[in-house]
């Protein structure tokens, strides 16, 4: 009777068990499936293009939520020069997926620190 009694407690316990774990991964599940903040794509972007190109991204320039995920235009140091004005500069575009994951990026420009942006003429 009692090797019975233990057996029942045994099955019990493996379906409280169980059922923890189960609980346990359906909140896993839903961490998994939160997107980041904005803020935090910002963070994941500058860390992965830092890491793929060991360029540090010094600021960013542009930053806005696609239909795919988030699309940035960052700017980075990649030639210090002296004096810092004549520094090689470059713009690159980094795209990333909804959960912040980089998915490509490319340089779309590259410029002295010291220059300004050729103004477009409008119309005259």
């Amino acid at each position: 009777m009692s090797n019975t009694r233990d057996t029942s407690q045994s099955r019990d316990s493996q379906k409280t068990q169980e059922s923890q774990e189960t609980h346990h991964d359906r909140e896993q599940d839903a961490a998994d499936d939160r997107l980041p903040t904005p803020m935090e794509v910002l963070r994941q972007a500058r860390s992965q293009l830092a890491e793929l190109t060991g360029l540090t991204p010094e600021s960013v320039s542009s930053f806005e939520q696609t239909e795919n995920g988030w699309s940035l235009e960052m700017e980075v140091l990649e030639l210090p020069k002296v004096p810092d004005t004549m520094s090689l500069m470059a713009s690159y575009q980094v795209d990333l997926d909804r959960r912040g994951e980089l998915t490509g990026y490319r340089r779309v420009r590259r410029y002295e620190r010291g220059r300004a942006d050729a103004r477009q003429s409008g119309g005259r």
